[in-house]
């Protein structure tokens, strides 16, 4: 399940990156560490197709580094992506047995490092059924990034 066109990748991990640029203009001002609310709080007041090629191009990396079909994450109104091995979709309704729901700004804050799965699973900011309903060990998908915390 596609989510980016392959023409738009450019546009993806450019848009990726200045989504990771507003956290870090963010984290140098706070002068240090920030605080756990401000993360939760942060979102980049950035263009709306920037954000829409973020995501996808983010979903595009988690696609890629834990194929399969058994987890459907979905991140409304710009992408769902199929990962991780396990049952495939009912047949019926093409739905897997797990299911992970998340809002553009907290995807893009647990793509980028900025909070962890467990710290927005606690505030409530993660909706999620299944038994394979975390996605700590895969997240962010950046590696060598600067950690917000």
């Amino acid at each position: 399940m596609t989510v980016l066109r392959q023409q738009d990748l450019g546009k993806g991990r450019d848009a990726y990156a200045r989504w990771r640029e507003a956290a870090g203009t963010m984290m140098a001002a706070s002068g240090g560490a920030i605080p756990l609310g401000e993360r939760l709080a942060f979102k980049p007041d950035l263009p709306r197709p920037v954000w829409a090629m973020a995501v996808r191009y983010s979903l595009f990396l988690l696609e890629h580094k834990a194929p399969g079909e058994g987890v459907e994450v979905r991140v409304a109104p710009w992408g769902a992506i199929k990962i991780l091995d396990g049952p495939a979709s009912d047949p019926h309704n093409l739905t897997p047995p797990d299911v992970i729901e998340l809002d553009p700004e907290v995807w893009m804050r647990l793509a980028t490092g900025v909070t962890t799965w467990a710290e927005e699973k606690d505030a409530g900011r993660i909706s999620a059924v299944g038994e394979r309903d975390d996605l700590s060990d895969l997240l962010p998908l950046t590696d060598g990034g600067t950690r917000w915390r």
